[in-house]
């Protein structure tokens, strides 16, 4: 907390994690409903809300006596759901020291709590536990090397113990939590991201245009890509005049637009500008189109079920982007090497759903094999589509576990 505050003057996200974070008791003198009853998710950044999404969308349906806070720790998460419907009010978690915590449970008092991941703050669990109130950890994921497994985080640990259930993602994390003779409250249900993009996908926009511009022909999807993927994907689809390709770009800003557009050697179109050419003007038709640029948000996890292969970025940076977003609609993926902290990635490339590419022989071998080979193709397009729902269910496990010990 400290290193933030030191660092807020000069580092844009740490200075907006502070003033976030100062604004919440205003926040919640202000929007806290003092005769509702809450239910309370917290979530570190984004990709935990998605995590928690599921529930709180169930809680919503199934228990609408409910109100829901949802506090983030990160402004990544934060500036982009501030606004999300399914919650009442929404914060960033206070630091967490004693004071802050008894400030917020003063103004507060939720029924229940529901931490996702990797989150537990140390004060705000003891809290809990001190006003009975039941802690509930969500897809929560432990390795070996976390500080509650080494000889000098055993008093640490003991927090764990104030957990009310903990619904871990796997084997692995259940067996470390009975080192510490947690056992009886461990339920291994998954993770429950897999029911939110079944979600997401029986969800799905309609997209006409995408329709039109794909015209029957075979499509590469390549989602959230950066440079180094695109330095892959653009030379293969220049040479290969029978594959088309929608290209969703992780940065959209003016200069890695025309970036792209620099190596483009066929025909293509940014997708805000065909929208509007398509509306306005009845001679223009996107199936003449090769390459669709998606330059806007919201469009991706619709778009994936276009192609007969997906392209997830990021693997040859910090990390791979989201995998089961493309797999759900029982599409082979293709990913960069950096995946090892991906479990669903890593069981996909087992079963092969997902193929790990390393340079462009990596990337135009894999491609030709599946475009090739229809046997193939479907055996890819199974075992992503297999995976996905067969790891599904963990929301509606845990919500019926949490009601059965009320």
């Amino acid at each position: 907390m400290l290193g933030v505050i030191i660092v807020s003057p000069f580092h844009k996200k740490a200075r907006q994690m502070v003033l976030g974070h100062w604004r919440t008791f205003r926040q919640l003198r202000t929007q806290i409903d003092k005769q509702a009853r809450y239910v309370w998710f917290h979530a570190a950044s984004l990709g935990e809300f998605e995590q928690g999404r599921p529930l709180m969308e169930r809680f919503r349906k199934q228990h609408p006596e409910y109100k829901i806070l949802l506090t983030f720790f990160s402004p990544s998460g934060y500036e982009v759901r501030k606004n999300f419907e399914g919650a009442d009010v929404i914060c960033y978690l206070p630091f967490d020291t004693p004071g802050n915590v008894m400030s917020f449970f003063r103004l507060v008092k939720p029924e229940m709590a529901f931490f996702i991941k990797y989150e537990f703050w140390q004060n705000f669990m003891l809290g809990c536990a001190h006003h009975k109130i039941p802690f509930y950890s969500v897809s929560s994921i432990f390795r070996p090397n976390k500080v509650y497994f080494r000889w000098y985080g055993r008093l640490y640990a003991q927090v764990l113990k104030t957990v009310t259930h903990f619904f871990v993602q796997d084997e692995e994390s259940a067996q470390l939590l009975a080192k510490l003779n947690i056992t009886k409250n461990v339920t291994v249900v998954g993770d429950t991201r897999f029911d939110r993009v079944i979600d997401i996908c029986e969800a799905a926009k309609q997209l006409p245009l995408i329709e039109k511009f794909k015209d029957g022909k075979t499509v590469l999807v390549a989602g959230s890509s950066w440079g180094p993927d695109e330095d892959l994907i653009i030379p293969y689809f220049n040479e290969h005049t029978e594959l088309k390709l929608i290209l969703a770009p992780h940065v959209i800003d003016e200069s890695h637009l025309r970036q792209i557009e620099s190596k483009l050697k066929r025909p293509f179109r940014r997708y805000t500008d065909a929208v509007q050419k398509d509306e306005k003007n009845d001679t223009f038709d996107v199936s003449k189109v090769d390459c669709l640029i998606i330059n806007c948000f919201g469009l991706l996890s619709s778009i994936y079920r276009y192609g007969e292969v997906a392209y997830v970025g990021g693997g040859f940076g910090v990390g791979i982007h989201n995998v089961p977003e493309a797999a759900v609609y029982g599409v082979p993926v293709l990913i960069g090497p950096n995946n090892q902290k991906f479990r669903e990635a890593q069981d996909l490339l087992r079963l092969g759903g997902c193929f790990e590419v390393h340079d462009q022989t990596d990337f135009n071998s894999t491609l030709n094999d599946l475009l090739n080979d229809a046997a193939a193709l479907h055996a890819a397009a199974t075992a992503s589509r297999q995976y996905i729902h067969g790891n599904s269910g963990a929301a509606d496990t845990i919500f019926a576990e949490v009601f059965k010990e009320k």
